[in-house]
This record gives C-alpha cells, sequence and structure tokens, in this order.
C-alpha cells in the first residue's frame, strides 16, 4: 500500500467523534477512570482513497487529541510501500506528546509508578501506539482493498498485554465494527488498576487475561499466577507471563554474533538507525534493544516505527548538529540516504521461519554503506569496550567439534565449529523461551555487574543516620566525583561479578557523558534525598517536641508545624518512604506544637 497517496490532503481527523477537550487522565470515580489507567483512548483509522489515511474514530468520544498527534497517528498506523504487508499484521510506534498541558495523574497513578520499575513506569510525555493492521483484497472497495488499523493509545509499555489484547479484539471488530469497539472499551473500564506487584484478571470479550504487573519489589521471575477463590465462575484465564517482555532470542537472531556491542551502543545512548523489512520487524528490534539495559531505564529517546510523515522528521534528520540520542526504527530505504552521517544503522533482512537461523550480519565500516541496494550489516566504526563473550554464543548454539564452518567464519574474533547434522548450529531441542531466559538472564548480569558499583559508590555518599538530628537541617548528600568512583574500581569494580575482561574504565568514562548516567544519577539522588527527608522526620517524632518548644518563638514553632505539614504532604503521596506509625506522630506533634500558640495564630493555622 501506498503511504504518500493522500499525502496532499493530510489525514482526516475523526468524523465527528471528538467531543470538547479532555482535561487528561480522569480523576477516580468519573467516567472511564478505570479505563484511562490503562488506555488513553482506542483510535480506528483507514484508508481513503480520496483523503489518504483517515482517523475514522476515537473512542472515548470526548479524549482530544492535537492536529500533530492525529497526523502521527494516521501515517504510523499504517507500513509504508516498502513494507507490502498483506493480510494481518501488529507492530507499535512512539510519539511524543504535542503541546497542551502535561496532565498531573491522580494519586493512584503517583502510587502505582512509585512501585513500578523504573523502565516501566508511564510516560508522561508520550504516547505508545499499539497497532493491528489489516490489508486483505475486497472487491467491493473501490481501491480492491480493505485497509484498516485498531490501534490502542496507552502511556504504559505494555506491549505484550496490548498485542495480545489486539489479537482478540482486533478480527472481532473488523466483522462487527464500532459496537463491538465500544462493548469492549466498557469492559476494559471495569478493569482493576495495574497495582505493582498484583496479579490481575482481566476480563474481555469471554476471555480472561490473567497478568502479573511488575513491582520493584520482585526479585525473579513471577511463579505460576494462580487465580484467587473468587474467579473460580470464570472461564479458565489465558495466562500472560509476561505484560512487556519480548521474544529476545526470535528478536536478535540476526544480531546475536554483536548482541554485546549493542547492548554497549544502547549503554551509551549513542544513535542508532534500524532498518528493518517491516513495522514489525522494525518496532520489536527497538524495543528489544531498548529493553536490553533493564532494570536500568532508557533514558533516551527511542522509536519503534518511524516515517519521512513524522512531524519530527526534519529535527531527526537535520545535519546542522550532531545526531540525537535516539533509537530509530524504519522500513523505508530513503533513511540510509538521508541518514548516512549517523555513527550506527542497523540493516536487518526478512525473518526467517521458525527453525532456521538467519546468517549473521556482519560488522561493516560506515565507508561501505551504499544509499541503494545496502545488504544487511550492523555499519560502525566502534570498538568494544568489552571482549565478547564467546560462552555466552556456546550456551545459544550448538557446538560440538565437528566438520563445516558456521555463519561466524568471517569473524576471525570468533570461530565455531558446527556438527554436519546441525549446519545452521541452532540449539533446536531447546524451544525458543529457553533461549530467551538464556539470553535476557545474560544482559541482566551485565547490566548489573556495570551498575552495582555506581550503587555501592553512591550509598557511600549518604550521610550517616548518626548525624541525622532532629532540630538541625539534614546534612547533604556529598557530590559524585567521577575520579574517586574510577579509583574504587580496584576493589569493587565490576570483575567481582562478570567474568568478561576489557575496557571497563574506558567504558565508565564514556558512560558519565551519556544521558543515561544522567538519568541513573537524577533518579538515585532523589532517592537518596527522599530517605534522607524520611530518616529526618522519623528523627524528629521520636523526640520531645515539648521540650523543644519550651524556648522556641512562635516563629520558630510556627516554621516547624509548615514543614511537619510539607513531609506530611510529601509522605502520603508516597514521595517519602515513611511508615505510617511515623506519620500519626508527626499529626500529633502537628495538633501539639499548633495548641501551644496564641489563639489568633491558631486560628490562621487551622481555619474554620
Amino acid at each position: 500500500m501506498d503511504q504518500g497517496a493522500g499525502a496532499g490532503a493530510g489525514p482526516q481527523g475523526a468524523r465527528g467523534r471528538l467531543g470538547a477537550p479532555s482535561s487528561g487522565m480522569r480523576a477516580p470515580g468519573t467516567p472511564w477512570a478505570r479505563f484511562s489507567a490503562w488506555l488513553e483512548c482506542v483510535c480506528v483509522v483507514t484508508f481513503d482513497l480520496e483523503l489518504g489515511q483517515a482517523l475514522e474514530l476515537v473512542y472515548p468520544s470526548d479524549f482530544q487529541l492535537t492536529d500533530k498527534e492525529k497526523s502521527s497517528i494516521c501515517y504510523l498506523s499504517f507500513p509504508d510501500s516498502h513494507s507490502g504487508c498483506l493480510g494481518d499484521t501488529q507492530f507499535s510506534f512512539r510519539i511524543r506528546q504535542c503541546g497542551g498541558q502535561r496532565r498531573p495523574g491522580h494519586a493512584g497513578e503517583k502510587r502505582g509508578d512509585s512501585g513500578a520499575p523504573a523502565s516501566l513506569q508511564r510516560e508522561p510525555a508520550h504516547y505508545f501506539g499499539y497497532v493491528y493492521f489489516r490489508q486483505v483484497k475486497d472487491s467491493s472497495v473501490k481501491r480492491g482493498y480493505f485497509q484498516k488499523s485498531l490501534v490502542l493509545l496507552s502511556r504504559l509499555p505494555f506491549v505484550r498485554l496490548f498485542q495480545a489484547l489486539l489479537g482478540l479484539v482486533a478480527p472481532e471488530f473488523f466483522d462487527k465494527l464500532a459496537p463491538c469497539l465500544e462493548a469492549v472499551c466498557n469492559e476494559i473500564d471495569q478493569w482493576p488498576a495495574p497495582a505493582p506487584g498484583q496479579t490481575l484478571s482481566l476480563p474481555v470479550m469471554g476471555v480472561v487475561l490473567q497478568v502479573h504487573i511488575p513491582s520493584r519489589a520482585d526479585t525473579s521471575e513471577p511463579g505460576p499466577l494462580e487465580p484467587s477463590g473468587h474467579e473460580t465462575l470464570l472461564p479458565a484465564p489465558v495466562v500472560l507471563h509476561s505484560v512487556h517482555e519480548l521474544d529476545l532470542f526470535r528478536c536478535f537472531r540476526p544480531v546475536l554474533a554483536h548482541v554485546q556491542l549493542l547492548w554497549e551502543l544502547m549503554l551509551l545512548g549513542e544513535p542508532l538507525l534500524v532498518l528493518a523489512p517491516s513495522p514489525a520487524v522494525s518496532s520489536e528490534m527497538v524495543l528489544a534493544l531498548t529493553s536490553c539495559l533493564q532494570p536500568l531505564k532508557f533514558c533516551c529517546d527511542y522509536r519503534p516505527y518511524f516515517t519521512i510523515h513524522d512531524s519530527e522528521f526534519k529535527e531527526f534528520t537535520t545535519r546542522t548538529q550532531a545526531p540525537p540520542n535516539v533509537v530509530l526504527g524504519v522500513t523505508n530505504p530513503f533513511f540510509i540516504k538521508t541518514l548516512q552521517h549517523w555513527p550506527h544503522i542497523l540493516r536487518v533482512g526478512e525473518p526467517r521461519m521458525s527453525g532456521d537461523l538467519p546468517k549473521q550480519v556482519k560488522l561493516k565500516k560506515p565507508s561501505r554503506l551504499k544509499t541503494l541496494d545496502t545488504k544487511p550489516g550492523l555499519y560502525t566504526a566502534y570498538t568494544a569496550h568489552l571482549h565478547r563473550d564467546k560462552a555466552l554464543l556456546r550456551r545459544l548454539l550448538k557446538v560440538p567439534l565437528g566438520v563445516g564452518c558456521s555463519p561466524w567464519e568471517e569473524d576471525p574474533g570468533l570461530v565455531l565449529w558446527l556438527s554436519p547434522g546441525d549446519p545452521q548450529g541452532l540449539q533446536k531441542k531447546r524451544p525458543s523461551d529457553v533461549q530467551t531466559a538464556v539470553l535476557r538472564r545474560h544482559l541482566l548480569e551485565l547490566t548489573q555487574s556495570f551498575i552495582i558499583p555506581l550503587e555501592h559508590y553512591m550509598a557511600s555518599l549518604m550521610p550517616l543516620q548518626k548525624g541525622i538530628v532532629p532540630w538541625k537541617t539534614p546534612p547533604q548528600i556529598r557530590p559524585f566525583c567521577q575520579d574517586d568512583f574510577l579509583q574504587s574500581l580496584e576493589r569493587s569494580g565490576p570483575q567481582l561479578t562478570c567474568v568478561l575482561k576489557g575496557d571497563w574504565l574506558g567504558l565508565y568514562r564514556r558512560f558519565f557523558k551519556s544521558p543515561h548516567f544522567d538519568g541513573w544519577y537524577r533518579q538515585r539522588h532523589r532517592e537518596m534525598t527522599q530517605k534522607l527527608e524520611a530518616l529526618h522526620l522519623e528523627a524528629i517524632c521520636e523526640a520531645n517536641i515539648e521540650i523543644w518548644m519550651k524556648d522556641k518563638s512562635e516563629v520558630e514553632v510556627v516554621d516547624l508545624i509548615l514543614k511537619l505539614r510539607e513531609r506530611l504532604v510529601r509522605a502520603q503521596g508516597h514521595q517519602l518512604p515513611v511508615k505510617e506509625a511515623t506519620l500519626k506522630r508527626a499529626r500529633l506533634y502537628i495538633d501539639t506544637a499548633i495548641g501551644s500558640l496564641p489563639k489568633d495564630l491558631q486560628a490562621v493555622l487551622c481555619p474554620p
């Protein structure tokens, strides 16, 4: 299909379905409050022969999108003309929220984010679009094809959950259209909120999806999901073992030989263009790459699927400044010419059938990049800091000594020998989910080995608890000194938990310049500051306030009252890790302090 056919007219707005501008996240108890805990809205995009891509419907109808957002959704909901996708296909995109006030979110949402892993928290300034696209021959349509997309717009990065939901809803919707969609939205509006740590049963269209919402407190993979007693009357659930994790082994099969180098590029926030044969391959590869750093939050921009019609096309393709820190997934070869100045370009080919291991892409110099007919490969001049983990590839591949050479024979750094009976080298006896678990565990341990020394050093900057006294300003967190940290690596570096050799110091030095260090440091400093405030509040609540007030002026007492109230508000908003007993004591201290003041001041502090 041709995305440019209606480019002159531009994507059209929803046809009379949009109501008054919404105020964003709905408060609890208002219509669609539960729905909006999961989704912002549902969109239907169709292809109009005269207008091009058109936004046919938005539900709930009062959800407001800007013209720029509508345009982006329309273009990103259809594969471009280079993909040639027939039948049904699923993929995803991510767009920047345009203009308008950033919705603050209600307390329930903030509580959810505070308990969620950093990498799975809601996006405050971006929307995720989860797409189910159908293109089939239809003689009743003037163009000869039925072309329509059902799109779920959300701030949650739950790609597996929403793909499963679309797999249930979209085929039915394409047959029954709007009435089916309204019924599904009403069912979602009855779902419980996605509270971290909870196992939830989500009924939709006669099926129950059972999911576990990840929590920071999760120490390992959740065990088998068991329905609770009141759910026994419902149909047997469809269990999703993860709401967000992709099949990493399947996504990375063409690049297994270079997965560690790609991990370094992601860690350093390097610009990377991914050119794939379809939006499905593009979006899965980009999402797999950005998930490599978990539990570290990916702090750079990324677009699982991006087109030349995107409103940020000029911003990302300008040559007047350095390439932005973004991972860009595309299908149009035009980007090879436009972005050939980017330092890293990954070109992947058509995926093979299950059981075949695609020929591994080669590492190539950027100078070999051709603007036309670019062959699959990782085009980069980057040299990895860490030595490649050959043991990982031996675990993923069947490599007994034998005859014949592997797809990696052209790489002098890694020669694997395969048996004649398994020319592809794939561990066919091992299920893909086991291979994915091996790969995911390796990347997790690699990230943890890199981050643990940073965490230990950061913890050493925290003031001692004995220095936190009730009636004085708490001591400050000491500044992060990069040289001191690098010196500490000799005794507490990643070599304690990781067998990989290489230039760890050089990798840390480059990491300090990346957006991920800035994002990690800001988050940890914020958490430590909150912990410091909580410890100070506990110290105050353990002291004797009446003794303290004896020789204090009214101004000092009022100042304490205001500070305690501020801490209470922050603690009740789950921004301070404080026990309920401490909060009760703080309220009692506030009442005691107010009671010690003259009546006129009491009236000011506690108006009727």
